[in-house]
């Protein structure tokens, strides 16, 4: 078996774990946001005309 075999890029893994951790993150803070001001439709306001007073 060759020693290269077994080596591990720490930098490279170390790289994937900071984005998955940032993933995460981006993902905590989104459902957070969706909760305080949820996307859901928007409400259409009337095309009526205004009153004349």
């Amino acid at each position: 078996m060759n020693q290269d075999d077994k080596l591990i890029d720490l930098n490279a893994e170390r790289a994937k774990r900071v984005h998955d951790l940032n993933d995460k993150r981006l993902n905590e803070v989104r459902q957070a946001f969706e909760q305080a001001m949820p996307l859901g439709k928007a409400k259409k306001k009337p095309k009526n005309k205004p009153k004349k007073r």
